[in-house]
């Protein structure tokens, strides 16, 4: 029998670690998979979208987060800036004129034309006094907001603002797959422990030899 000085140690069980890290980058990974099944079952390339501005309120609020459904030109509902009928779209306003934000902008409909094959939105927000300076091409419309969540995309907002966001995320996978290392070496040191005493155990029953 091979007494505790003999006794081979059983090697740290990397595969579980391999295991619980391709599990993290599977979650973190994940978010994009089922950002790209919206993106073909919204048919747009911005299915979700957070409110960064108070210019829809009182019917939608800076931090909201809205869901966006990509919809043919002619199919998106005219409206007008007294009645606030028409559809809520999310449109790219990048270089269309100075000081255009570089986020998606979430405006009301308030007329609608056609020149040749294109269509041109006139929008404005519901808070706002004013329409938007420029009307919008129907190759700038991203999709019309077909619902929402109510605020809770202040969390974006925040550690957007703050530049937190991406640290964050580094931090709790770090912390995370350290966790993780922790637990299966103190798995491995309690088994060790368990085994060296259970061979202490079987030579001190082990029959001593007459002399």
């Amino acid at each position: 029998m091979k007494n505790a000085s003999e006794k081979v140690k059983k090697p740290i069980p990397h595969k579980k670690i391999i295991i619980a890290v391709v599990l993290i980058i599977t979650a973190f990974f994940g978010s994009y998979l089922v950002y790209f099944i919206l993106q073909v079952s919204f048919n747009t390339e911005s299915p979700i979208v957070v409110v960064i501005s108070g210019s829809m309120e009182p019917n939608i609020h800076k931090g909201d987060l809205l869901f966006v459904a990509g919809m043919d030109a002619d199919d998106i509902k005219n409206g007008t800036a007294v009645d606030k009928d028409g559809d809520v779209i999310v449109f790219d306003a990048r270089g269309l004129w100075p000081g255009a934000p570089q986020e998606p902008i979430v405006h009301r409909v308030i007329d609608k034309y056609q020149i040749g094959d294109t269509w041109y939105f006139r929008t404005k927000g519901d808070a706002n006094s004013l329409p938007d300076a420029v009307d919008i091409p129907e190759s700038r419309v991203i999709g019309v907001v077909i619902g929402g969540i109510p605020y809770i995309g202040w969390v974006k907002i925040f550690l957007t603002e703050s530049g937190l966001l991406i640290p964050l995320l580094v931090v709790i996978s770090v912390l995370l797959i350290i966790s993780i290392v922790s637990d299966v070496i103190k798995e491995q040191h309690e088994e060790e422990v368990k085994d060296n005493k259970k061979d202490k155990k079987d030579i001190d029953t082990q029959p001593q030899e007459e002399e």
